[in-house]
């Protein structure tokens, strides 16, 4: 029988820390688990993802969500957490409020374990989906939320309907109305600002914390707030302090979606591995250096027309 190693203290500190997902899977690799594996792992931190379902959806739009049972959820997460140590828990998409609610016995059971939450857009959904949905989110999940992450005009017309005055609510505005409910940080994203620059804003009730401002980009993106949120659970994972990992987090958004592309017809996907790629201009020729061997695509590929 397989015995495991003894633990080991010193291989322990340096590995790296470690960020227990639940979110729903996306085919086309926007957000979702596909969002939180590849910006976890790109600043240094290791994904245990929990599949709660899977979009039906393209590049451009989505078309349904699969739910998984509560149970599958719970059993995915309980296995893991009986063997492993997670440093932070981060909560997307779910499906169903009986899915929320499994979530939310397992996050109780880890009181000492930071909680960072996402509200993603919910506008392709069904609108009595949503609401069930929203507050479940906000009565069971958001109790233990550390930190909430949400674009400004989500969390404004979920934590604020309303919201009476002319002018749109501030950060610190949206902050409150989710203290009231026990979060103490809120990170607004998508905050219309002048001349074409939006702002994301990290604050609590009582303050504003940190602000962040970047010139809009002209292409529609998604997965945004999923690669926003996992960054930002991996940077405290690591130990960052939080407005240092506010700033590492949108820093690295920033980065992603300026490297930007469209595998399909639709939006355009965060290049969450924008660092990997080798800078072209600086790479000698095959050509200079003497190199004559084919590149991978130089070679004609045969057509799966193999006969059993």
């Amino acid at each position: 029988m397989y015995s495991p190693p003894p633990f080991d203290e010193a291989q322990a500190s340096t590995q790296p820390a470690s960020v227990l997902v639940f979110n729903s899977n996306d085919p086309c690799g926007a957000g979702g688990l596909s969002a939180d594996i590849t910006a976890i792992a790109s600043v240094g931190a290791h994904a245990m993802p929990v599949v709660t379902g899977t979009y039906v959806r393209d590049t451009a739009e989505i078309f349904d969500h699969i739910g998984f049972e509560e149970d599958a959820v719970s059993e995915q997460a309980r296995t893991l957490l009986e063997d492993a140590t997670v440093n932070v828990i981060k909560v997307g998409f779910a499906d169903s409020p009986e899915a929320l609610s499994a979530i939310a016995e397992i996050t109780s059971d880890y009181p000492e374990t930071p909680v960072v939450a996402y509200m993603p857009n919910l506008s392709w959904w069904n609108e009595v989906k949503i609401d069930l949905y929203q507050d479940a989110f906000k009565e069971l999940v958001l109790p233990q939320t550390t930190v909430l992450v949400g674009n400004h005009s989500t969390l404004w017309r979920w934590l604020l309907p309303d919201w009476g005055s002319d002018k749109s609510p501030t950060a610190r505005d949206i902050a409150k109305a989710a203290g009231e409910v026990g979060v103490p940080y809120t990170l607004v994203t998508g905050i219309p600002a002048p001349e074409q620059f939006i702002e994301n804003t990290l604050a609590s009730p009582q303050s504003v914390m940190a602000t962040v401002k970047f010139e809009r980009f002209e292409a529609i993106f998604s997965g945004a707030g999923d690669t926003l949120s996992a960054a930002l659970a991996a940077m405290l994972a690591g130990g960052s302090e939080l407005t240092d990992a506010f700033n590492e987090a949108t820093g690295f958004l920033d980065h992603a979606l300026n490297g930007g592309f469209r595998p399909g017809m639709g939006h355009v996907i965060p290049d969450r591995l924008f660092w990997a790629h080798p800078e072209s201009e600086d790479e000698p020729s095959a050509e200079q250096d003497g190199d004559e061997s084919p590149s991978p695509l130089s070679f004609e590929m045969p057509p799966h027309d193999t006969q059993h």
